[in-house]
């Protein structure tokens, strides 16, 4: 790895792949409401294709890349369970809340509410491990509190922007989301795991629960063009192609540099809505969106600034 004392046009390499894989999420969830609300997709049925198809792909690449390491992740009990963990609760479960929250409201809310991921991590650390909760993260809720009120109500509070079950889908993607960081950290930190092969086995796994409930060929949808070149897009666009390319910028550039342009799916996801789905958004909705995004920001630094601190003093 190139991260600490990389020269600065490595940096800005590793920056701009990393903004690249942050915009293709962001392309994914604007196809993602185009299926989810302009196709006559079962919800089941496309999750079955999705997480399966994906799966296998990248377990694909994993056996290019890794050979028979692939599977030493079933080796003992310990990393199975914690497979199955992030497997179900954390990928499956985000992929689950998320979609039906763009299929219920619209993408552009969805992918602000599942922005605030990082904060329920913070949230579950310090009501299960009683941390204490520093100043930064104090004013990151009330920050993040404000945003998601004005962006979800645009300023008014006898209204929503979105319906209440997306709303509370979408606060669910953030959870999820949570846990799709927390679950496999065990498995790459502790047990040497290449990423892409947990996410592999992660999505295949999910791929397959999904299937149990609605195999891939039971009630298909028509198969067309429009279908799937957007199956596609979601698939290599939405999944491999950012993953892999978030991983390779990690060659270049920190991962706190990294993760400051993850505020680039949001926003891409504004730009197309209003581009290509017609969404109207008010000024109010902008700005709810944007302390969203601050309070992520204000978030991330402040734990950074307390990590560092703790490292030079040990």
């Amino acid at each position: 790895m190139k991260n600490v004392g990389a020269p600065t046009e490595n940096v800005m390499k590793g920056i701009f792949w990393a903004t690249v894989a942050s915009a293709m999420f962001g392309v994914s969830g604007t196809v993602l409401q185009f299926i989810s609300q302009g196709q006559s997709i079962p919800t089941s049925w496309f999750l079955s294709a999705r997480t399966m198809g994906a799966g296998v792909i990248l377990l694909l690449i994993s056996l290019v890349l890794y050979g028979k390491e692939t599977f030493t992740i079933f080796k003992s009990w310990r990393e199975v369970s914690w497979l199955l963990a992030y497997a179900l609760i954390g990928l499956g479960a985000n992929l689950l809340t998320f979609y039906i929250a763009v299929q219920s409201g619209n993408a552009a809310a969805a992918t602000i509410l599942q922005y605030l991921s990082p904060l329920f991590i913070v949230l579950g650390s310090l009501l299960f491990k009683h941390e204490r909760p520093l100043r930064s993260d104090l004013i990151a809720f009330a920050v993040a509190l404000v945003g998601v009120f004005l962006a979800i109500t645009r300023g008014d509070i006898t209204q929503l922007a979105i319906p209440v079950n997306s709303l509370l889908w979408g606060i669910g993607s953030g959870i999820t989301a949570a846990c799709y960081v927390v679950l496999p950290r065990p498995l790459v930190r502790d047990y040497g795991h290449a990423p892409i092969t947990v996410l592999g086995w992660g999505t295949f796994i999910a791929g397959i629960f999904f299937n149990l409930y609605h195999p891939v060929f039971l009630n298909m949808p028509p198969i067309t063009g429009t279908l799937i070149g957007s199956m596609a897009t979601v698939i290599i666009v939405g999944t491999i192609l950012p993953f892999s390319l978030i991983l390779y910028s990690t060659h270049f550039a920190p991962s706190d540099v990294i993760s400051i342009v993850d505020a680039t799916q949001p926003v891409v996801t504004f730009i197309l809505s209003i581009i290509f789905l017609s969404l109207k958004i008010t000024i109010a909705e902008v700005i709810g969106s944007v302390l969203v995004i601050v309070a992520i920001y204000l978030l991330q630094q402040g734990r950074r600034k307390i990590e560092t601190q703790f490292e030079r003093e040990n």
